[in-house]
């Protein structure tokens, strides 16, 4: 499989990815877990996703149990900060990355993620306690989260200023169908020399292909039992535009997994699409739609339809 570098720094990964936040949470089975994971690495997949909150800490520890003894063949990407108010602390921060160290059964992370912007903690503050895990070690390189561009270029001026590690990845939904951090976050980001990790590249499974307008929403999809995601996405706009890209991927006989891969890892910045999977058949279908290529034609024309 193809890899691109995280940003500046000399971290490769697959562009394909494992998001793991169904482990703990769909996945109650360690061994479901670790079904998922061999078949991903085994079809190449380098990049595993997750974060401490993911299942209150089990998709951590499931990833660290299945990975096992192949961890220097993976980079694992763990995310902190969501749901404290000092989040990113350098007190939280100490615990945090001592506590996900355990869950993951490594003696680093590769990449880890402010999860969330901390607006009671001065980001200098942040980035210092960073650099020392870096230092330390413990961490390989660090990226953000849901950040805004100009909390990501304040953050960046911040490592310049204090020569402190700078991030190299922000992590933010992306999809055909979700594509305001185009406006400002992503020629920034182009600007900076950092790469984009794209959450929920399906849109919750809407892109897909096996939401049908006017028929029962498949049994057990995550817009099925997520009401949250489910307003957010089943909308009137988003079946017009899911309708157009159908008939564009049946012209181009393309499945729409494909197109959704393709156009993604079109974009210079994107470094790999985090997807989640529930089963090995899922990672299957993942896999062959990264290799999915989208000519410039192709891609042009998707823009059109969705922008």
């Amino acid at each position: 499989m193809e890899t691109r570098k995280l940003g500046n720094s000399n971290i490769e990964v697959s562009v394909v990815g494992i998001g793991c936040n169904n482990f703990g949470r769909r996945i109650h089975d360690v061994s479901a877990a670790r079904a998922v994971v061999d078949r991903a690495i085994d079809l190449g997949i380098t990049l595993f996703d997750t974060a401490d909150v993911y299942g209150n800490g089990t998709s951590e520890s499931f990833l660290g149990e299945t990975i096992g003894k192949r961890r220097s063949q993976v980079v694992i990407a763990t995310k902190f900060g969501w749901g404290s108010p000092s989040g990113a602390s350098r007190r939280t921060i100490a615990r945090t990355v001592e506590a996900s160290l355990k869950r993951l059964r490594s003696d680093y992370i590769d990449l880890y993620q402010v999860h969330y912007p901390d607006p009671n903690t001065p980001i200098e503050e942040t980035l210092r306690a960073l650099d020392d895990l870096i230092r330390d070690g413990k961490v390989r390189a660090i990226g953000c989260s849901n950040f805004s561009s100009g909390q990501v270029s304040a953050a960046l001026d911040t490592s310049a200023r204090i020569d402190s590690a700078a991030f190299v990845t922000c992590q933010d939904e992306y999809s055909l169908l979700v594509r305001k951090i185009e406006r400002d976050l992503m020629p920034l980001m182009l600007k900076r020399g950092m790469t984009l990790l794209p959450y929920a590249p399906l849109a919750g499974g809407f892109l897909s292909g096996k939401y049908l307008r006017g028929r029962p929403l498949p049994k057990d999809a995550r817009l099925a039992y997520s009401s949250h995601h489910a307003t957010d996405v089943i909308n009137e706009r988003n079946w017009n535009m899911a309708d157009k890209l159908r008939d564009f991927a049946e012209r181009t006989g393309r499945s729409m997994l494909n197109i959704a891969f393709g156009w993604l890892l079109a974009r210079p910045v994107t470094a790999s699409v985090i997807a989640g999977a529930m089963t090995p058949e899922q990672v299957e279908l993942n896999v062959r739609a990264g290799n999915a290529r989208l000519s410039a034609d192709d891609v042009a024309e998707l823009d059109r339809i969705t922008k």
